[in-house]
């Protein structure tokens, strides 16, 4: 009788990345994070100045997003810094996740409430240039980052590093919606279009809130 053939244990056993390939990302990771810091510091001091001064709820509700997504990544850093200990960084990922999904509440509570007030007592807010232009800028700008990060995230293992990334798509969406109320309020003096750009921004939020909150922890490669 011929033996049947046996499959050794190496040959389904699933291997994580290299330790040079891990290193590699987290020093992308790294990379990302300044870049997102940077560039959203500046983003968020121009839309909340210029909301302001226009008196348009989303785009002050759009700079506030840009500061949580500031302090995301300022979450991930610390994430991040978690590789240089021995061990696991599963308790410290989920902690990091929890904190990002927090600070998308923060945000939609906000935004909804600002934009119903308005919507309720009819605010005009006046047209914004600066706002369009930096609506299109970051409509460019953050689908690339937000597509390199998602990439890192599985090397990584890293929810905190995936729920990061959805901020930062989730920027992107806002950066559309955003586009599309201040144009409508420019072009067709469609006050309540502003308002509403809010609504939208604060819906989104509070999806990805509970998106993050309920993630499911990743292969942690770190200690694969």
């Amino acid at each position: 009788m011929a033996a049947p053939d046996l499959q050794t244990h190496s040959d389904t056993v699933s291997l994580g990345p290299s330790r040079s390939q891990r290193d590699a990302a987290v020093a992308r990771a790294r990379r990302l994070n300044v870049a997102t810091i940077g560039w959203n510091s500046i983003e968020g001091f121009v839309a909340v100045a210029a909301g302001i001064a226009a008196g348009s709820v989303s785009l002050v509700g759009f700079g506030f997003d840009s500061a949580i997504e500031v302090s995301a990544a300022l979450i991930l850093t610390w994430r991040l810094a978690q590789e240089r200990k021995d061990g696991c960084t599963q308790q410290s990922d989920r902690r990091a996740t929890k904190a990002i999904a927090i600070s998308f509440v923060v945000l939609a509570t906000y935004v909804a409430v600002e934009a119903t007030r308005d919507l309720a007592t009819g605010a005009e807010p006046d047209a914004s240039a600066p706002g369009v232009v930096l609506a299109a800028l970051s409509l460019a700008v953050m689908p690339y980052l937000a597509r390199a990060k998602a990439r890192l995230a599985p090397i990584l293992g890293s929810t905190a590093a995936a729920a990061d990334a959805a901020q930062t798509n989730l920027c992107a969406l806002l950066s559309a919606v955003l586009l599309v109320g201040l144009t409508s309020n420019w072009l067709l003096g469609w006050w309540w279009a502003d308002p509403l750009a809010g609504l939208g921004i604060a819906v989104l939020a509070a999806a990805e809130a509970r998106r993050a909150w309920r993630a499911k922890a990743l292969d942690d490669t770190c200690c694969a």
